[in-house]
């Protein structure tokens, strides 16, 4: 069954780079096999060229004129453009949180079905999030399904609990195809002074509050191998000026690196860490990058999918929130013990393979795209005359 779907978030591929982002290119890609069509709507600060043809899907971007509180703003421009191209949809596909895509829903009215994405509770602005609260939950009215991306997450989030939403609540598990993963560009382990004889753990994200980074420079102090830090964001003028103070020799801010690079820093490190301490960090990608390369995971027991996909003591190793020394063990214990990582690393490849690979959410969504849709495209049949 051939399904149009619009994919709608605040910000995306090449404006920026991040896990909600790599998300709907992860589910675009996986679901193409099964015949699904997909079209990306989001805002950028230089829509120039506003329509991209890209291997995943077309993206049609609109001008962001402000981003107050991490919320992209667009005008009448961006209404209508979403107006058109809901029309053309079979379904209409938002990632939550993004308050001016309620707006977006409620101002146009489109006829299409409406799937949300739940990636996170709003965790930093509650003040704006009681204002926000009559508009979500009208998009969840709408809305024929929400999915929440592990079951930890469907469990402990109070807004996928309420009763006004709990019986639409399905959990698809994020995914990635191995396919995706670009070839390495070797250069930067040269670039970085990265040696093969020296073990280094790595982090890629945005540098931002809920990443953990601070804790993670704590944790750097007197490691047996290096930390290489690669992302950038609004935390990074304060993260390196953090780690002259510390005198930290051995981490390394990476900056932005392209995805050949990422992949090459990837294959390459002991073991991948994520030490978000807040329940922003829903799930953490970057964490089944790391376990389809076969590397083991260290991340936090935060009650959110981070060890849904990080299981102690079969993926990785887990560390209270916060906790520098805690963390600081759990990478000297992968750093030094390279048999030990090489077990762990095999637990999170098995692991990928069985839950996070691209085929099991190419099935898991089409499924859900088919069943939303079905419904709308029986009546338009039985219609005709």
């Amino acid at each position: 069954m051939s399904v149009r779907v619009l994919q709608v978030y605040r910000t995306y591929y090449p404006d920026t780079r991040g896990g909600i982002e790599e998300v709907m290119r992860q589910i675009a890609l996986a679901v193409r096999p099964q015949g699904v069509e997909t079209t990306l709507f989001t805002l950028s600060p230089r829509p120039r060229p506003a329509v991209l043809e890209r291997p995943e899907g077309r993206v049609v971007r609109a001008r962001s004129w402000a981003a107050p509180a991490s919320c992209d703003l667009g005008g009448v421009a961006a209404l209508r453009q979403f107006a058109r191209l809901a029309a053309q949809a079979d379904l209409i596909h938002l990632h939550f949180p993004w308050p001016f895509a309620d707006v977006l829903l409620a101002a146009v009215r489109p006829r299409a079905p409406v799937v949300v994405t739940y990636h996170s509770d709003v965790v930093r602005q509650q003040l704006l999030a009681r204002f926000y609260a009559p508009l979500m939950w009208r998009t969840f009215a709408r809305a024929r399904a929400v999915v929440a991306t592990s079951p930890p997450y469907a469990a402990t989030s109070a807004v996928l609990q309420d009763e006004r939403v709990r019986d639409k609540v399905r959990v698809i598990p994020l995914g990635m195809d191995e396919a995706s993963l670009a070839q390495g560009d070797e250069g930067i382990l040269d670039r970085l002074g990265l040696r093969p004889e020296e073990p280094f753990a790595l982090f890629v994200g945005g540098l931002r509050y809920y990443k953990g980074l601070e804790t993670l420079l704590e944790a750097a102090r007197g490691l047996p191998g290096r930390v290489v830090i690669a992302g950038e964001g609004p935390e990074g003028a304060t993260l390196r000026a953090r780690a002259e103070a510390l005198g930290l020799e051995n981490v390394v801010f990476a900056g932005r690196v392209s995805d050949a690079e990422k992949a090459a820093l990837l294959r390459a490190c002991r073991l991948v860490v994520l030490p978000s301490p807040l329940r922003s960090e829903a799930f953490g990608m970057v964490l089944v990058e790391g376990a389809m390369c076969g590397k083991p995971l260290v991340s936090c027991e935060i009650g959110t999918g981070t060890t849904f996909v990080n299981v102690a003591g079969e993926t990785g190793l887990v560390a209270p929130p916060g906790n520098a020394a805690a963390l600081h063990a759990a990478l000297a214990r992968l750093l030094r013990d390279e048999g030990l990582a090489q077990r762990l690393g095999q637990g999170a490849r098995r692991r990928y393979e069985e839950i996070f690979s691209g085929e099991a959410l190419g099935a898991a969504y089409a499924a859900l795209y088919a069943e939303v849709v079905r419904p709308r495209q029986d009546v338009g049949r039985e219609g005709r005359p």
